[in-house]
């Protein structure tokens, strides 16, 4: 008969996507009563493929049987010994396991500990269980969270049975889904906060593992809460950003939608604001509104972000309304919580409980074995209330000392081989895994870290705080953009070899220095990097050690910075 005409082409393609949709809908596995969707993931997947849209793979592989009820394949291949590889990678994400090889031939597991509260107990629970089904430590990450490494194949249901066993559920830690919810790790006993977040973030977590259709995202989501604290959590680079406000009386949440730092944007502010009580519902309003329109046909645009580009705020705001059934409040003046310290998460700090302290703990490039989080967990026994309390900044606050009794437990810290001070220039190094145990990083982040700190250290000390951040790759898992100074791994030329080394990106931020930071210099080899920061540290120092890194850098241009990191020690000395 030969080639279909452009008319019967286009007839054919609409008459099989509404086959394929009907398909979806009438599918036996899930379905509701009268023919209708099954679940909302399916229902999204129906209009994209009536709209004429070709699904990615991913959703292909949801659609097909959804990663929740894929448990009996993860439980055979645990008996089989046997890594999941490909799409069985992904899907096995839902449960919590990342398969990270060829990096490592093991499982990651990344934890789910809302709002980063951390019993004792479920601390000496975890450093167990990463001796016997892990690698012997946890590595602490930007989301108040833990992840355990090294887990062989065999090991991984065992993991996550035991984890749940703790009351630790790590279903939806990985892939299209809700990730650990970060808020202010000093809810409930920061003097400075306008609302203790807890319970918020509790209801929250909760309502998310207990939510199937919240498991169908077209990609991953982050939640941040900021209830006014002294420690910052960068809610702005989150998809969703509360920040607590005072509106009059009222303490409500200022509302920001679509933060993706990687990609170069912040959450930007909706003009609404929300009350405590309304939190969870508008949450879930909002996760409903980007679920069904979504993009499911390119991943690289299937952030919240992108839908927010391509439709404006106003359009997606009055989506969420729809679906909550209430317009949200608009606010245009409030009274703002007083600025975080830029290093608040260090040190000793007065509580608002009388005669109470909690003391940061200083965890180098996050990671702590086995051995140090159960003294840990005895710490916070003996001296505490037995909580512990994870940052986004790769560390640890142990709360509810006694004064009295706060110099013996700092002693104790040291004695497990950590601090509870740091230079101004450790106190914010920030470094994600790293091409250790992650195939996507070209750089080995939290070693460079490490090396970086000690060669600064023995060379300046600064008058003032600083972050620097190290990421591997462009997933940007240690957010190099919002760092004062901010490194992305890079591979580097060095006659007919590649060496690892970084772009060098310097003045970003987040909250109240919320700034995309600049590229001043792309691919520096690692063991070049400690010179030039240096350089760029004793620029700063020489001209306005009274003001922030930020702020000096923002008076240079690009070219101007570079000069300064390129030019010899001896010239700035002199």
């Amino acid at each position: 008969m030969g080639d279909f005409t452009p008319e019967q082409q286009n007839y054919l393609k609409g008459f099989m996507a509404g086959v394929e949709a009907r398909r979806g809908s009438l599918s036996p596995a899930g379905a509701g009563e009268g023919g209708t969707p099954p679940d909302a993931m399916r229902a999204a997947q129906d209009a994209a493929i009536a709209a004429g849209g070709k699904l990615t793979p991913e959703e292909k592989m949801k659609r097909e049987k959804h990663p929740l009820d894929r448990w009996e394949e993860v439980e055979a291949r645990a008996r089989a010994g046997e890594f999941p590889h490909g799409l069985e990678n992904l899907a096995t994400r839902w449960h919590g396991l990342f398969y990270v090889g060829p990096t490592q031939d093991s499982f990651m597991c990344r934890l789910r500990i809302p709002g980063g509260i951390l019993s004792s107990h479920q601390a000496s629970g975890v450093a167990a269980i990463s001796e016997e089904c892990g690698g012997g430590y946890v590595d602490a990450t930007t989301r108040n969270n833990l992840q355990i490494r090294e887990i062989p194949a065999g090991k991984g249901v065992e993991l996550v049975e035991r984890l749940a066993d703790l009351g630790i559920i790590p279903k939806g830690t990985g892939a299209d889904n809700i990730r650990n919810i970060t808020a202010s790790p000093t809810a409930g006993i920061d003097p400075n906060e306008l609302i203790d977040t807890r319970a918020i973030v509790r209801n929250l977590h909760h309502h998310i593992l207990n939510t199937r259709d919240l498991f169908g995202l077209p990609r991953k989501f982050n939640i941040s809460l900021d209830g006014g604290g002294r420690v910052a959590v960068v809610e702005d680079t989150n998809d969703i950003a509360f920040t607590a406000i005072r509106v009059g009386e009222e303490v409500l949440f200022r509302l920001g939608l679509g933060g993706i730092t990687g990609h170069r944007d912040f959450a930007r502010q909706s003009g609404r604001a929300v009350a405590p009580e309304d939190v969870v519902r508008v949450c879930d309003a909002i996760l409903r509104a980007f679920l069904a329109h979504g993009d499911r046909t390119d991943r690289r645009k299937a952030r919240l972000k992108y839908l927010l580009d391509a439709w404006g705020l106003p359009r997606f705001i009055e989506t969420v309304e729809a679906q909550l059934g209430f317009p949200l409040r608009e606010v245009d003046s409030f009274e703002p919580a007083p600025p975080p310290e830029k290093h608040g998460h260090l040190g000793v700090h007065d509580q608002r409980q009388p005669g109470l302290q909690y003391v940061g703990v200083v965890v180098p490039v996050g990671r702590i074995t086995a051995g140090q989080l159960r003294a840990l967990a005895r710490i916070a026994d003996v001296y505490g209330s037995g909580t512990l309390r994870l940052t986004v900044w790769q560390n640890l606050l142990i709360s509810d000392i006694p004064r009295e009794r706060m110099v013996e437990a700092c002693r104790e810290i040291q004695a497990a081989g950590l601090g509870t001070s740091a230079s101004h220039l450790r106190g914010g190094l920030v470094a994600c895994t790293g091409a250790a145990g992650c195939k996507f990083a070209a750089a080995h982040t939290k070693q460079h870290a490490a090396d970086l700190a000690d060669y600064l250290d023995a060379r300046i000390a600064v008058t003032r705080p600083i972050n620097i951040h190290l990421t591997g790759c462009h997933n940007s898992c240690a957010q190099h953009y919002i760092g004062d100074i901010g490194l992305i791994g890079a591979k580097v030329e060095r006659g007919e070899e590649e060496v690892e080394g970084y772009d060098l990106h310097v003045g970003g931020g987040a909250g109240v220095e919320q700034r995309i930071g600049r590229l001043i210099r792309p691919k520096v080899a690692h063991d070049q990097l400690g010179p030039l920061v240096l350089n760029l540290l004793r620029a700063w120092q020489a001209e306005a050690p009274e003001s922030s890194f930020q702020d000096f850098t923002a008076r240079h241009a690009e070219v101007e910075l570079l000069a300064m990191a390129e030019r010899e020690a001896a010239e700035i000395e002199a």
